[in-house]
Formats: structure tokens, C-alpha cells, sequence
């Protein structure tokens, strides 16, 4: 019934469109079309930043596993950094401060200069750990001459880190992870405004401390702050806990309009929004910056995570945290949905209805389905991999279960593992052709055994079936976003 209701909705809104416009309706192609990257982007680069400048590059940041230097490279694509050759714009004091433990560089444009925020110790005490500031007038902050604007002064002389600066209802602040002698933990979230690139102003406010059980294994720990704007809401992701398999991502939600100084305007997720993830091997992520895509319609997680789980000694003196991007998504409530960390290699993609927008592509108990609202991102992201019977076609890999695809049986679609048959793989194999709705944007995959039959919705179902009616057409066709 409700298949009919839609169709009847869909023709009627189809007919009136011709009779106003004298051609026919169709679905809008996404707003946020798919980007896909290959990861990860840097081996042993920690605590990544990535920011995108109005001269056409993306600058890039991060730790070095000696902790003894700031490193930087840029590209015209994110891609790009990958392969960008690095320099190094500043290197650790001989001795006092500044001498030790050079951490979480993060790079940022104010008011006509660049800015490097990071984090060092001492040489008389590495774990005097502190918040610095580095200044450049260049153009380009490669090869500019770098000035030292000193430390950020806090309320308290104490471990202090991961300061980051944004700006919001006109008002420049900055947030970072310090330690608050009244409180048994290793760090907890500020907030200020600053007066000035390098000073805070005011009293700062403390916003969140680690108090639920996944941010205090191993460390009590409430870090790496990171923040971004969307839908009149402010939201701060930050990390928690060891920075082994169990470091992970929470976040703080505020209102754009509310005072960011009350934390009472804060809210907290109750459960980590991101998190190690057994099937794609990756594990501990955390640290993350966030930047846009080139043509600046998607939103992209930066963070650093290890393909491997057990670490001997010291998370701190394992070097293997690796630089990884991907595409941040947005639920229908407005709120960011980070996903899982997907596995190594091309990022997965989303493919959305031609003519029901709002659906998606996802598997259910293994089913091939079209749903609105998958908050359960990663069910509904595939990656469009080389197709498993080979001669040019493609296969659809589930993210959440890598090794499982997207095949027939019986003329229904369900995502099963790849048992190494010709069979399944003839059956997990399409050609992906031009939309058939919407040959400009939309994609379409039909079968690579049964040629004529395509992946089509029927009752938010999935099938392999004939594309020979304009209606069947328009269920066959996706957007890849």
C-alpha cells in the first residue's frame, strides 16, 4: 500500500511539474556528492590537522614520532598530501622550554597571518607539558620565517594541550585539554575567548571532564578538542582514554546562539562516536581535525588511528599512528554521523534513491533494503571496488563487513561473503552504467550475468530485475554521495 500511495504521490507531483514547467520532474541530484580518498594519507603521523586555505591548498600538520620538530606540506588536493613533499618550519629548543615532547601541531589563517598552536614540554621536565604559539607573515608558511609569541597563560600552571581556535557569532575562541589540580583525572575540556591569536581573555569555563567508563581506560582522559558548525549547532569532538585501541571519540554539542562559557550549554554524548573497529582493523582513532572537500560540498574527519591492536610498552613510543581521512556524514536530525573507520584503501561511498532522496542503499540481517535515516552509517556505505568477475566491471563491498558484497540470489540482492566461486562472483559483478533516470549524475549497475537486469527498488526492497519502464528505470538509478 504504501508503494502505490508513493506512486500516486510521485506521478501526481510529476504531472503537475510538466503542466508548470512543460518538462519532467525528477529527484535533484545530492547536495554532498561522493568523494572518495585512499588511505591512509601519512604513516606515522599523529594528531593530524588539515586546513584548507582561499589560496587554492590544504596545509597539513601533525606529530612526528620523535617529538622533536613541526612539520608541514600542502597540495591542491587532499590526495595530494599524501605524496607533498614535507619541511620542516620549526624544530625543538636545545634546552629549557620548548625542549621536549613537541606535540599536536595545529596550523590556522588569522586576520592575515598563520599560526601554529602546539603543545611541548622542557628539557629539565618533558612532562612540564604546555601550550605554544608560532607566528608567520609569509604567504606561504613553508618557506616564511616562523616568530615565537610565547606560551598561552591559563588560570593554572599546570599539563596543558591540544589547544585549537575557532570562531563563532563573530567571537574568537579558543578550546584545549588542560589538567585541574581539584580534580583526580588527567585532563579536562576549556574553553575562552581570546583577546588576541595567542591570549585568552577572561575566565575560562570548564566544559567536560571524563567521567563516563569508555573515557577513562587506561588515562582519565578528555583531549584533543575539534570543532565544527553546522545546522545553528556547535559541535566539539574530542578524544578519551589511552591512546591505545582504546582511545576513541566523543562529542559536545552547544547551540550557535548559546554562551559558550556556561557549561551548562554543553551537552555530551553518552556513548563514543567513534571507535576501534574489529572488521576493518583499525584501531584507536582519535586526535581528529576536520576540513572540506575541493569543491568544498562535504565535510571530511581527519584522524590518525594503527592497523593493529596490541602494542608492547608505551603507546607514546609506538610510532605507527597513521594520518586516514573520510567523509563525514550528516544525519537527518542534523547531528554529524563519523561512522566507523573504515578499512585501508578507497574510502566507501553512499548511494541515495533517483526518486525516494531520502533512502538509501543498506543491508538488514543481510538483506539488500532502501531506508531513510540509516544512522547506522556504516550499513548503508559500499565500496565500489574492482568487480570480482574481472572484464570491467564493478563489485559493491560492504564497509561494516569487508570481504561481503553486494550480489544476487534468486533475483534479490544481499550483501554474503565472498565464498570464491564463479558463481558469486559472476552474481556480485555489475557493469555500472550512466543513470538511467538521470544519465548526468546518477549511476546505475546492471547485472554482469543477467545483462538487461539491474539493481532496482521494489517495496524498499533490492532485486536484479529489467529496466524496460520509466518507473523501472527511475528505481534503478542511485546517487553516489
Amino acid at each position: 500500500m504504501r508503494r502505490l500511495i508513493a506512486r500516486v504521490v510521485t506521478a501526481v507531483l510529476a504531472a503537475l511539474a510538466v503542466l508548470t514547467t512543460g518538462t519532467p520532474a525528477h529527484a535533484a541530484a545530492p547536495a554532498s556528492p561522493a568523494v572518495t580518498f585512499t588511505n591512509p594519507i601519512a604513516e606515522q603521523r599523529a594528531d593530524p590537522h588539515i586546513y584548507k586555505h582561499t589560496d587554492g591548498y590544504y596545509y597539513f600538520t601533525a606529530t612526528v614520532p620523535a617529538y622533536d620538530k613541526i612539520v608541514l606540506r600542502r597540495a591542491t588536493t587532499l590526495q595530494g598530501l599524501s605524496t607533498a613533499p614535507e619541511t620542516t618550519i620549526w624544530t625543538k629548543h636545545a634546552s629549557g622550554v620548548m625542549g621536549a615532547h613537541i606535540w599536536a601541531p595545529e596550523i590556522h589563517f588569522i586576520d592575515g597571518k598563520w599560526y601554529v598552536y602546539f603543545a611541548a614540554g622542557s628539557t629539565s621536565d618533558q612532562w612540564a607539558i604546555r601550550m605554544y604559539v608560532l607566528e608567520s607573515s609569509a604567504a606561504n608558511p613553508l618557506t616564511g620565517t616562523w616568530t615565537e609569541k610565547g606560551q598561552i597563560k591559563t588560570q593554572w600552571e599546570s599539563f596543558s594541550l591540544d589547544s585549537t581556535t575557532f570562531v563563532v557569532g563573530g567571537v574568537r575562541y579558543l578550546a584545549w585539554a588542560q589538567r585541574n589540580p581539584a580534580e583526580n583525572n588527567n585532563t579536562s575540556l576549556f574553553i575562552a575567548k581570546m583577546s588576541n591569536p595567542w591570549t585568552i581573555s577572561g575566565t575560562p569555563a570548564e566544559i567536560s571532564q571524563p567521567t563516563l567508563s569508555w573515557e577513562t581506560v587506561g588515562y582519565k582522559v578528555n583531549e584533543g578538542p575539534a570543532v565544527i558548525q553546522k545546522n545553528g549547532k556547535v559541535f566539539m569532538s574530542y578524544s578519551a582514554s589511552a591512546t591505545d585501541s582504546n582511545y576513541c571519540l566523543g562529542l559536545l554539542t552547544a547551540s550557535a546562539s548559546a554562551d559558550l562559557l556556561d557549561p551548562a550549554s554543553w551537552s555530551k554524548s553518552q556513548q563514543p562516536v567513534f571507535k576501534s573497529n574489529d572488521a576493518t582493523g583499525q584501531y584507536g582513532p582519535g586526535h581528529n581535525s576536520f576540513t572540506v572537500s575541493e569543491d568544498g560540498k562535504s565535510d571530511i574527519l581527519v584522524y590518525h588511528d594503527r592497523n593493529y591492536k596490541d602494542i608492547s610498552g608505551d603507546p607514546l613510543n609506538d610510532p605507527n599512528r597513521r594520518t586516514r581521512i573520510q567523509k563525514l556524514y550528516w544525519n537527518a536530525d542534523g547531528t554529524p554521523n563519523f561512522g566507523i573507520p573504515v578499512a585501508d584503501g578507497a574510502t566507501p561511498v553512499r548511494f541515495s534513491s533517483y526518486n525516494f532522496p531520502d533512502r538509501f542503499i543498506r543491508h538488514w540481517e543481510f538483506r539488500g533494503k532502501l531506508e531513510p535515516n540509516v544512522t547506522n552509517l556504516a550499513d548503508s556505505q559500499f565500496r565500489v571496488v574492482t568487480g570480482l568477475a574481472g572484464s570491467g566491471t564493478v563489485s559493491l563491498e560492504s564497509a561494516n563487513y569487508p570481504g561481503y558484497y553486494l550480489r544476487h540470489k534468486n533475483f534479490e540482492v544481499w550483501v554474503e561473503k565472498n565464498d570464491g566461486t564463479t558463481t558469486f562472483k559472476n552474481d556480485a559483478s555489475f557493469n555500472q552504467r550512466a543513470g538511467l533516470a538521470d544519465t548526468a549524475a546518477g549511476v546505475s549497475f546492471e547485472s554482469y550475468n543477467y545483462p538487461g537486469r539491474y539493481i532496482r527498488h521494489y517495496d524498499y526492497l533490492l532485486y536484479v530485475q529489467p529496466a524496460d519502464t520509466t518507473t523501472a528505470k527511475a528505481d534503478a538509478t542511485f546517487y553516489a554521495e
